[in-house]
């Protein structure tokens, strides 16, 4: 029942898709940004949630979210890139249609900040709160991600098995 199920789940990746995948340095360049991309947002969170709450350190705030901003725009073109690698375009492969979809969300707000900082429209609470909105859908689209690398991962273990299996019921069926 469990490998019918299966089956009737599209694979993630195919074949040669996990091959250029495994074998693109951009994979390495993606593995290594997202998590440095996500401490620096940690720490920006920290440092706006103390503006907010203390009236103090507004400028490095806000230099820790542009920080993160140019970080996000980094990430977003090497994972452009990776896609091209790996699955012949660079965006909206089928894959990754949705998280690439909630992508354009967590830039636009990002790039909105940067835009109302720029021009001074936006008083600095106003400022903060469209950075924790960005922060938000960041979040939103991290999540989004992590269930993917996980379901891409369970693929590959449900293959293992089952390629396992296969290997045994064959040697079996020839001894």
């Amino acid at each position: 029942m469990a490998t019918a199920q299966r089956q009737n789940v599209e694979p993630l990746y195919t074949p040669a898709q996990r091959k250029r995948r495994d074998a693109s340095v951009w994979t390495l360049v993606q593995g290594i940004l997202a998590p440095v991309q996500f401490v620096v947002f940690l720490i920006s969170l920290a440092l706006v949630i103390r503006f907010m709450t203390t009236g103090v350190g507004y400028e490095l705030a806000t230099i820790s979210i542009v920080i993160k901003t140019l970080i996000l725009y980094t990430i977003m073109v090497t994972g452009a890139i990776w896609e091209k690698v790996v699955f012949g375009q660079y965006l909206f492969a089928k894959a990754f249609f949705w998280e690439d979809v909630f992508s354009f969300a967590v830039l636009a707000l990002h790039t909105a900040y940067l835009v109302a900082l720029w021009f001074a429209v936006l008083s600095p609470t106003q400022l903060l709160i469209l950075a924790l909105a960005a922060y938000a859908a960041y979040v939103i689209n991290a999540v989004q991600f992590i269930l993917k690398l996980r379901a891409a991962r369970l693929q590959n273990q449900s293959e293992s098995v089952d390629n396992t299996l296969m290997s045994s019921a064959s040697s079996e069926v020839h001894a």
